[in-house]
């Protein structure tokens, strides 16, 4: 009933041929720049074939969340719109910076004008706060309609997230030697200060019993948001339409749902991250301890003795 509902809309609004284009083109220049083009980059090396899986499987998701049919489905239903937020900003970003080779981030991020900023936006303390903050921000009721009504600004607002997303990812899973600026110990307590800053946002969704967004309970406001990813022509020529067509729940039980997804997608990307870390964490102290050199002070070593030396007449 829900797909068949969702083809009204055509394949274009479905699987948008623009972002499809767009990805395509980001991915063709990511292997062009590291394979052909390589010997242009100081202290360029081959890059590994899990390195370029996690970038494709990155740019993969990145299609489907905002170019295919999840994007669709969030203006209808905010468990949709949740699942798509906790996949851009929670999933995506790490596969996209492991993704990168050491040698093309010192590349970007070392430019003069670019490292100072990227340093300060990168330090685990701002960059906990921030993304954290604009997460809770944005899904403040006023200004969740105002940002999913206006195109520029939904546009603006989705691209600062995702910078935030991938400046408060970077600490824990970038691959630079010199940015290691967290021992495994302090990213266990990263995760889970990220964890807990993230909580209120998902609480305030998931334990209001009315709903808070007029986007997924207002028609008209509904489907001025709607215009973002279907044109207004089709909306038009589909005459009377309602929210309530396209989603088999009640909204407060959507909302409900949505913040459950979050909060469950959330605690299953930073488990799996602190597991890794955990585990990775272990294997270098028993690195340490099985190359910890022995030293126990020999026994029954007598001094060496000199030849004395004659006395000088």
């Amino acid at each position: 009933m829900l797909i068949n509902n969702l083809q009204m809309f055509g394949f274009e609004a479905l699987w948008s041929p623009y972002y499809f284009l767009t990805i395509c083109l980001v991915t063709v220049l990511y292997f062009f720049i590291v394979g052909r083009w390589r010997g242009n980059f100081i202290g360029a090396v081959a890059v590994e074939r899990k390195t370029k899986a996690y970038f494709v499987i990155s740019m993969v998701l990145l299609y489907i969340c905002k170019g295919g049919p999840v994007d669709l489905l969030g203006h209808f239903m905010f468990s949709a719109h949740m699942t798509q937020m906790a996949i851009v900003y929670l999933v995506i970003p790490p596969l996209f910076i492991l993704g990168i080779p050491p040698w093309l981030a010192r590349s970007v991020i070392y430019v003069r004008g670019v490292k100072p900023v990227f340093k300060f936006f990168t330090k685990p303390l701002i960059a906990l706060l921030l993304f954290n903050g604009l997460f809770s921000l944005y899904h403040i009721p006023l200004l969740f309609d105002v940002i999913k009504t206006d195109m520029t600004l939904h546009g603006i607002v989705s691209v600062v997230l995702f910078i935030a997303a991938f400046c408060m990812w970077w600490p824990l899973v970038n691959q630079l030697e010199e940015e290691q600026t967290l021992s495994s110990l302090k990213k266990l307590g990263y995760i889970f200060a990220d964890g807990v800053l993230l909580t209120p946002a998902c609480a305030l969704i998931i334990f209001a019993n009315h709903s808070l967004y007029a986007t997924y309970t207002d028609s008209s406001a509904w489907v001025q948001a709607l215009s973002l990813c279907v044109p207004p022509s089709m909306i038009a020529s589909l005459g009377q339409l309602a929210p309530e067509m396209f989603n088999t729940l009640p909204p407060v039980e959507d909302q409900q749902l949505g913040g459950v997804i979050m909060k469950i997608i959330q605690e299953i990307v930073y488990g799996t991250v602190l597991g890794f870390i955990f585990f990775q964490w272990a294997r270098k102290e028993r690195e340490k301890d099985t190359y910890m050199p022995d030293f126990t002070e020999p026994q029954d070593i007598k001094p060496k003795e000199f030849p004395s030396t004659p006395p000088l007449n």
